[in-house]
């Protein structure tokens, strides 16, 4: 352990990353400690966080802001890839921590660390991301993970730990283990780990309840060029600006609640209660637009994909070569999902209310009920003798069989 001479943490101000850095300084021969948290719209009162990790022992303290990188660089490509974990889940703080471990890595690297450290626990997803970005970036810093290491076993165990070391504890009576940036917020413990239980009405902070939502329906318009997110009821907003609008609407419409049960990396089950106001309705609208826009055999290959990429992102392999690969097969997918889509939201619910795109494949003239003069209905006949051909055969060779 004393190899280390200077360490940069992931810090959230919370107990368990405030514990840590008197926890590597004791067990790594007094090693320096720099504190790095990274801003992705958590909320959190930044200026409280640099002095706590200053009375924390911490020798620095880096404030990042990333909303914007986080938003543009991994949440809009998880977007346009339609990537959802297990049918449910968008993926919140699956792709927030590439980009936090990636700042940690060139962090390190300016300031001639010899190691990462981080404060996820040995049970869970996020130890897996955190390293395997540092693995991915720079093989050569070590890492240390305390929850694999150290005596603390519970939150009473931390809190003696931080009282003997003149650490600020916070106070308050925090029910669930919640992590929250700007695209989502997640819930997991005390009675949400019995799947039996319904999240009660005070769980969601961001959300209104479906039944406490408005009594009207609202409508909202989304533009997209590329596949990108660009305009809100016609009005041109970068990628912070349009999402902080998108929740906002969402979030007073009851929309983007999700309650599952998810199979973590590490082989456990887990239960979570997402809120994801604004994005559930960029998804929504987005798969619309590329129903007007794909054609059916990329549509149906793209829906692959998406299992395929989000399995990536969950399992934090975000600097794959096989996710590059396919983010690169999603941008070529994304070049006519340019268009408007309106949806209509309404206690929790999204529906479609129009899609429109210059690039539409739908054609009236083809599709109509009534007469028209460019689909000849007789061509149906030898189309449909082809491609049932391998099954009359088949069936032949069944009944000369018998």
């Amino acid at each position: 352990m004393s190899s280390v001479k200077k360490v940069v943490l992931a810090y959230s101000g919370g107990l368990d990353t405030s514990v840590i850095i008197p926890w590597l300084k004791e067990n790594y021969d007094g090693c320096e400690v720099i504190a790095m948290c990274a801003d992705i719209g958590q909320g959190d009162e930044l200026d409280v966080i640099h002095d706590k990790a200053l009375a924390s022992g911490a020798s620095k303290v880096y404030i990042e802001d990333l909303v914007t990188p986080f938003l543009e660089e991994y949440v809009w490509p998880t977007l346009k890839a339609g990537a959802v974990y297990e049918g449910k889940y968008l993926l919140g703080t699956s792709f927030a921590r590439p980009l936090i471990a990636k700042r940690l890595v060139e962090i390190a690297e300016a300031e001639g660390a010899d190691a990462i450290a981080h404060g996820a626990t040995g049970k869970g997803n996020d130890q897996v991301r955190f390293e395997l970005t540092v693995k991915a970036l720079a093989p050569q810093l070590q890492i240390i993970a305390p929850w694999r290491l150290w005596d603390i076993r519970s939150r009473e165990d931390a809190i003696r730990y931080a009282e003997a070391h003149n650490i600020p504890v916070a106070k308050g009576n925090k029910v669930y283990s919640m992590d929250r940036n700007i695209w989502h917020l997640s819930h997991e413990g005390s009675d949400l780990e019995d799947p039996w239980n319904e999240p009660k009405d005070n769980v969601y902070l961001v959300t209104k309840a479906p039944t406490q939502a408005a009594d009207e329906v609202t409508y909202v318009e989304v533009d997209f060029e590329k596949g990108i997110p660009v305009a809100v009821d016609g009005v041109k907003m970068g990628a912070v600006e349009l999402l902080t609008k998108l929740n906002e609407i969402g979030a007073a419409n009851g929309v983007g609640i999700t309650d599952m049960v998810e199979n973590r990396l590490v082989g456990m089950k887990s239960r979570g209660v997402y809120e994801n106001p604004g994005g559930a309705i960029l998804y929504y609208a987005h798969r619309e637009l590329e129903y007007l826009t794909l054609d059916r055999a990329t549509l149906h290959y793209k829906e692959q994909v998406a299992i395929r990429y989000a399995e990536l992102v969950y399992d934090g392999m975000w600097f794959s070569q096989l996710r590059e690969a396919l983010a690169a097969f999603v941008d070529q997918t994304q070049e006519t999902v340019t268009g408007k889509v309106r949806v209509k939201l309404y206690k929790g619910n999204i529906m479609s209310a129009g899609a429109q795109s210059p690039y539409s494949l739908y054609s009236k003239e083809f599709v109509t009920f009534e007469e028209d003069d460019v689909y000849n209905q007789a061509d149906a006949e030898g189309f449909i003798n082809l491609f049932g051909l391998p099954l009359k055969v088949r069936a032949l060779m069944q009944k000369g069989q018998n």
